[in-house]
């Protein structure tokens, strides 16, 4: 990995002198998707938008960086979770997070993306996670004082979003809430505290709003949780990264969640003898777990068992240079992007199984400026 410095160096150069838009050889390959970073931009707030080709490389849509509406702090959020992609894929969310504001962008069919209306208030002060579930219901974390909170949103067809009555939640100030996710049947939602080494977790109502689970906030496992997700393939396990243990002491925490969210532990934690396990993704067949350790800069891989119990299988290092901030698989789950936000890239690997390869291609530059967190990938 050190030897890769020297690429990230000459990249970072090349975002810093407005050659961002540069296109490799690689940009004859078929166009089969796109992928859109949350720059985090102090003041204008922006969104990096790629255009994604058939063999994982990706080059700069024409454009981009796009307007967002809202600022940015242009410093680290340590979420995850800062942009999502609508259900069908027609809208994208972003944070705001100096702003207190959501922003909506419709994308095109280049994959261009562009304001709707204007972005609204978060419900609170300093939004830095969102999250849509199946039925359009949004959820955001804010974390700010005076504001710290889950406030909920409905996406309607036309991308406005319209606030759920009575659907804010507060949480003790300078809990550092690291995440909000919902589960894939939409009936279940959490959230990770990250200072507090707490999870709330939730039953979400018929009406949109969250009913807190019997004991909720629950315990995790270790320092620091951060990073949450439900396995695609079964909407009652959770899983949740644990971030502040130390150096070689990061580690993953299984959980299942009953049909009244209450998180029962699945084992101990599961450690990678890595540092700092803060973000995780899952592949879309529920088998493997990455997580992406931003200390360490590389990528923890596990398998997942029936009952949701881990198995550690390796540690695999990328080029992302440091502060990787959060990773999306492809829809086809065939590659894996990890953004970078001190560094300001994104690395890319093949995804075969467990393994994960990076490409020649990776990493490629995000524009100078910001502290970009929150990647999607369609």
């Amino acid at each position: 990995m050190l030897k890769r410095l020297p690429l990230i160096a000459s990249l970072g150069a090349l975002a810093a002198t407005a050659s961002f838009g540069v296109v490799p050889a690689h940009a004859d390959q078929a166009v089969v998707g796109h992928a859109y970073v949350n720059t985090n931009t102090a003041g204008a707030n922006t969104i990096a938008g790629f255009d994604r080709h058939a063999d994982g490389s990706l080059t700069p849509l024409a454009g981009s960086p796009f307007t967002a509406g809202g600022a940015g702090t242009g410093a680290g959020l340590g979420s995850q979770g800062a942009i999502q992609i609508s259900p069908d894929g027609r809208y994208l969310i972003a944070v705001d997070a100096a702003s207190n504001q959501l922003s909506v962008l419709r994308l095109h069919a280049d994959g261009t993306p562009t304001l709707v209306g204007q972005p609204v208030s978060s419900g609170g002060v300093r939004p830095v996670s969102v999250t849509i579930s199946s039925k359009n219901l949004v959820y955001v974390a804010n974390v700010g004082d005076g504001g710290s909170n889950y406030t909920g949103f409905r996406l309607q067809d036309d991308g406005s979003l319209s606030a759920v009555p009575k659907s804010t939640v507060p949480v003790p100030e300078g809990s550092g809430v690291g995440d909000v996710f919902f589960n894939s049947t939409a009936d279940r939602l959490v959230g990770t505290r990250d200072n507090t080494s707490l999870i709330d977790s939730f039953k979400v109502q018929s009406n949109g709003r969250l009913l807190a689970a019997p004991g909720s906030p629950f315990p995790a496992q270790d320092l620091g949780p951060i990073g949450s997700e439900f396995r695609p393939t079964n909407p009652n396990q959770l899983f949740v990264s644990n971030a502040h243990a130390g150096a070689g002491n990061a580690s993953v925490s299984a959980f299942t969640d009953a049909s009244n969210g209450v998180l029962t532990a699945v084992g101990p934690a599961y450690h990678n003898g890595s540092t700092a396990s803060c973000w995780i993704e899952i592949t879309h067949d529920g088998r493997y777990l990455f997580a992406i350790n931003t200390a360490a800069q590389d990528i923890s891989t596990y398998s997942i068992n029936a009952d949701g119990s881990l198995v550690f299988l390796n540690n695999t290092p990328f080029s992302n240079g440091v502060g990787a901030v959060d990773a999306r698989l492809s829809p086809d789950g065939s590659t894996l992007s990890v953004t970078g936000g001190r560094s300001h890239v994104v690395s890319t690997f093949a995804v075969s199984g467990g393994t994960q390869t990076e490409l020649a291609s990776s990493p490629v530059a995000l524009p100078a400026g910001g502290s970009p967190t929150g990647l999607v990938v369609d």
